[in-house]
């Protein structure tokens, strides 16, 4: 399936600026699969304490970038967009390994697999590389709530 931009990605993710992490989905497979873009730029706001004078992307953004690559596939394989009254949570990390650091200028290649869905549990195995070097890997386990009106 084609990719998504920006403006779509937002139509399915609540996260804007500063925690939207993701820039563009270049291959969706509904049900299966997903692959996404994060550019790493300077201007992030986290680089200014992370660290002053050798600034790292922290791995759990990566993970977070990951889960928001995860999320959108979860809603395209469902066919729906967030209403606001759902909201979906972490329930595990399991298997997290950071290979290598991201730095700015990077562009992370963000890949998430569907392994298992259940109800309103989904697991994921998701794996993040710049230029073909595995950067982060994990499994991720989300599940959707409802919120009261």
């Amino acid at each position: 399936m084609a990719g998504m931009d920006i403006n779509e990605i937002m139509e399915y993710l609540p996260h804007r600026y500063p925690f939207l992490l993701i820039d563009r989905v270049t291959e969706i497979v509904p049900g299966e699969s997903i692959t996404a873009i994060k550019n790493v730029s300077i201007n992030e706001e986290f680089f200014k304490g992370h660290f002053p004078g050798h600034p790292v992307m922290p791995g759990v953004l990566i993970i977070e970038a990951l889960a928001q690559a995860a999320a959108v596939l979860s809603f395209k394989t469902e066919n729906v967009k967030p209403d606001g009254h759902r909201v979906t949570y972490f329930v595990g990390i399991d298997k997290a390994r950071f290979r290598s650091p991201v730095f700015p200028g990077d562009q992370l290649l963000l890949q998430a697999k569907l392994l298992r869905h259940t109800y309103r549990v989904w697991k994921f195995a998701v794996e993040a590389t710049v230029n073909g070097q595995v950067a982060a890997e994990a499994e991720l386990m989300c599940t959707e709530k409802m919120l009261e009106a």
